[in-house]
């Protein structure tokens, strides 16, 4: 006769990716002391994390505690090397977004895996905002791979219809104009995840969304971010699957 087997018990979720790597550049960004807990604890958001300390960002973890200290975005400081990405292409598309808005020099590089993906998508809008974007060329037109050189400033404010729905270009420009201090606006062809436009309006950006367009205007004051991060419901999918299944 077979053995009944059951699985029960409490799970406790890894922080959301997602949600996490965008904390941790909000609170770079805004300056101040950031009491933040449960981010994800895996290699992606760790280079994030190491990428904000080569701008001179405190990043200290102790256990699931994580502290952000700096003086914002205004004191950035030209990275004395080229910032190692990893294999995260959210820390490397996500990040160009915001040294776009920085007047010094940042090489970007990544593994073998992140280097073949494509950076032209993002690239694209920060060169019409005026940062200058350069690349491993593709022979696809336009389209460019890591590592990636990025000479940013002064910006101008830009309406950018984007050709693909995805929340890092979207999040790319919307940082941009937040360090920036323009206004931007995004129009995708179909609705990307929000996890920027809900984090930066909480905050105290002046962020809109209406349908498939998400609008940042100037003038804002971005508070810095505390507290914990949502546990990513994707990460019980293979639990949830046993369970059922049993």
């Amino acid at each position: 006769m077979a053995r009944r087997v059951s699985l029960v018990g409490r799970l406790e979720l890894p922080g959301d990716k997602s949600l996490s790597h965008r904390a941790l550049l909000l609170a770079a960004i805004a300056g101040g002391p950031s009491d933040l807990s449960r981010l994800n604890p895996g290699d992606h958001v760790v280079s994030t994390a190491r990428a904000l300390e080569a701008f001179g960002v405190r990043v200290r973890r102790r256990g699931t505690k994580w502290l952000v200290e700096g003086g914002g975005a205004v004191d950035f400081r030209a990275p004395r090397r080229a910032i190692d990405c990893g294999n995260s292409g959210t820390t490397m598309r996500l990040l160009t977004g915001v040294v776009a808005a920085c007047p010094f020099r940042t090489k970007l590089v990544g593994d073998a895996s992140l280097s073949r993906r494509p950076m032209g998508r993002v690239a694209r809008p920060l060169r019409e905002m005026g940062a200058v974007v350069e690349g491993r060329k593709k022979p696809a037109r336009g389209e460019i791979n890591a590592p990636l050189v990025i000479r940013g400033g002064a910006l101008r404010s830009i309406r950018f219809v984007s050709d693909v729905a995805s929340a890092q270009v979207k999040s790319a420009i919307l940082l941009a104009g937040l360090v920036a201090g323009v206004r931007v606006e995004v129009t995708e062809p179909e609705t990307s995840r929000d996890h920027t436009e809900r984090m930066m309006k909480a905050l105290g950006a002046r962020v809109t969304r209406r349908g498939r367009r998400a609008t940042l205007e100037p003038g804002g004051v971005l508070r810095s971010p505390s507290g914990r991060v949502p546990g990513d419901p994707s990460a019980a999918a293979f639990f949830a699957a046993a369970a059922a299944a049993l």
